[in-house]
């Protein structure tokens, strides 16, 4: 099979790092919830070598990955696992941080509620979840092209769609995270980052 490529990972790999290594430092182990075509994940455990960045999405994707984690090489990340995280069993593993990139708006909000469960479940105490992707504040677009591109999700799958920061966030709450950042990113896509139960544990 080719190679799969996402000229967006391309894009927005560098300022998504530049948020990144604000959180991520201190973090011996991280879950990519999503991995895609495998970008995201060569590029960024590149950049944080003592980081172990484990991948993971569905099976029919994990080929993709793993030819980009072969011709890496890089000795700090996983295979993908299998979970599509409504369905496959998540890790037993405890995790220093989460990071989901362009998820929640192909999913439906049946999916988005196991993710967050999930990640609860599977986020060290003081760990953080770094998840990207457009997101609509008091139920309105934050611009005419995230209008136009959740149009677009909804033509699709109907079920799919740009999800509202205070539905997410409460959904955070109920899984024990609180609301630690909120990052204004390029193309009308932010990063918001939860921290779990307490924070003065150090990251494990």
């Amino acid at each position: 099979m080719h190679k799969p490529f996402s000229e967006s990972c391309e894009q927005n790999r560098a300022p998504i790092l530049d948020v990144l290594s604000d959180y991520l430092a201190d973090v011996e182990s991280l879950l990519e919830i999503g991995s895609g075509t495998g970008q995201h994940a060569v590029y960024f455990a590149a950049e944080f070598p003592l980081l172990r960045w484990q991948t993971s999405d569905r099976a029919e994707n994990h080929a993709g990955i793993q030819q980009w984690l072969e011709d890496a090489r890089l000795e700090n990340i996983d295979p993908p696992l299998a979970l599509d995280v409504a369905r496959d069993a998540w890790p037993e593993t405890r995790f220093g941080a989460v990071f989901s990139a362009n998820t929640t708006h192909i999913m439906g909000r049946a999916e988005v509620e196991a993710l967050f469960a999930g990640v609860g479940r599977v986020l060290a105490s003081g760990g953080v979840f770094v998840l990207y992707g457009p997101f609509n504040y008091a139920g309105d677009y934050s611009s005419d092209s995230n209008r136009r591109f959740d149009q677009w999700l909804k033509a699709r799958d109907p079920a799919s769609g740009i999800k509202d920061f205070e539905w997410l966030n409460d959904l955070a709450g109920k899984v024990g995270m609180s609301l630690l950042a909120d990052h204004a990113m390029p193309a009308n896509n932010r990063i918001l980052v939860w921290r779990g139960v307490t924070p003065d544990v150090a990251f494990r």
